[in-house]
């Protein structure tokens, strides 16, 4: 009879423990790195080719964007220096440099390249801080046109439509012709007294531009004609007082069968009709820095680099991974069925997508991996502090 008390007693301590374990515990402070996770490799991932880009090393602003497109790889830092790679051999096609001489003694002499770029088949897009954007030549890096824009250029340019699509720092949304940099049509969006710096990228489904801004909403424009459709205010301000309350939705909204998945910066997650702007479902779950969607399942990452998976249609928890806490992760990625993380030591992670267990580990780079890794084809490609850029396939 003892025995049997003990047991349980003890089953239902683990319970209540395991109840109790939230991944989005909003009193939980946790500053220290974790120790290295002991990963048994199911399989040893390998390095293709690696490349030294000479960006990014040495730069306050020192991650590289990448873009992809018919076996090209291409590439741009923070000072207008953009390349093309050759996907399957790591060999630099061209180079150009938009480097902007603002004057003989300026300590900015930066084009800043912030937002990220666009590929077509033909043709590269690219914003700067400076209010311009840029089309380039994909296959030799010549410069078609430029354009001045409203405000700064710190999302990545979207096309659709023959239309190059551009959300600006200060709340605009411009759409330019595309073969000739032609403004077509301007939507000014609400912008508050405070908000934080950025602007997210717009994201396109059904000849809708649908965007996050800085009141907190989600707006649906008409990209042909730049009319907006609807908007959404999924993180009402709450105070009389502006600064107690910043609700900017700065991520990327994500459209999968006719919902729109977007994170605000007040931990807000919601669930969006596309065609009517309602809210399905909206939870908050925590500070997030990064999600993706892949096969019906939300991925989620936290303050405290936590991955958590949620269910799609209602947003609760599926499964949690704590053991990378405080590792400076990197934005995950989808690769086959595994989510793939770097972190600051160097490397790099494969999680399984059903239950968030280890897969593989390798180290790639003692500076540490710093920016989102992209999947061209069937190689996953990433880059280190020191501005090399490494091919991995698995």
């Amino acid at each position: 009879m003892q025995l049997y008390v003990i047991k349980f007693i003890t089953l239902m301590l683990g319970a209540i423990l395991l109840y109790g374990c939230s991944c989005f515990n909003k009193k939980e402070n946790l500053t220290s790195m974790s120790l290295l996770p002991k990963v048994e490799n199911h399989f040893e991932p390998k390095i293709i080719w690696s490349y030294s880009s000479g960006l990014g090393h040495g730069n306050i602003y020192p991650i590289v964007q990448f873009a992809w497109q018919d076996n090209r790889i291409f590439i741009t830092d923070h000072k207008g220096t953009i390349k093309a790679i050759d996907v399957n051999s790591g060999k630099e096609l061209w180079s150009t440099n938009l480097f902007v001489k603002k004057g003989f003694f300026s300590q900015n002499d930066l084009t800043n390249l912030s937002g990220g770029l666009a590929a077509t088949a033909s043709r590269l897009y690219v914003a700067s801080e400076l209010a311009k954007v840029y089309s380039l030549d994909a296959k030799n890096g010549t410069i078609i046109w430029e354009t001045d824009i409203i405000g700064e250029g710190l999302s990545r340019p979207v096309i659709s439509n023959n239309i190059v699509v551009i959300h600006t720092n200060n709340g605009i949304l411009q759409g330019l012709n595309e073969k000739n940099g032609l403004v077509k049509w301007t939507v000014s969006l609400d912008v508050p007294l405070l908000k934080l710096r950025g602007a997210s990228t717009p994201a396109i489904a059904y000849g809708a531009a649908i965007i996050g801004s800085d009141n907190g909403s989600i707006s649906a424009v008409m990209i042909n004609k730049g009319h907006l459709i609807w908007q959404r205010n999924i993180s009402p301000i709450n105070s009389s007082v502006e600064t107690s309350h910043i609700n900017t939705v700065k991520t990327t909204p994500i459209i999968i069968n006719g919902v729109i998945y977007t994170l605000t910066h007040d931990n807000n997650f919601s669930a969006i009709d596309l065609y009517s702007g309602q809210i399905i479902w909206s939870r908050e779950i925590g500070p997030l820095t990064n999600f993706l969607i892949e096969n019906n399942r939300i991925y989620v990452m936290d303050k405290n680099d936590y991955i958590t998976a949620l269910n799609v249609e209602n947003g609760k928890t599926l499964w949690c991974q704590k053991a990378l806490l405080n590792r400076k992760l990197t934005p995950p990625t989808m690769y086959r069925d595994y989510i793939i993380t770097g972190d600051a030591e160097g490397y790099l992670y494969w999680l399984h997508n059903k239950d968030g267990q280890f897969i593989s580990k390798k180290k790639l780079n003692s500076t540490g991996l710093i920016s989102t890794s992209i999947v061209a084809g069937n190689k996953l490609i990433i880059q280190a502090r020191n501005g090399n850029i490494y091919a991995i396939n698995a």
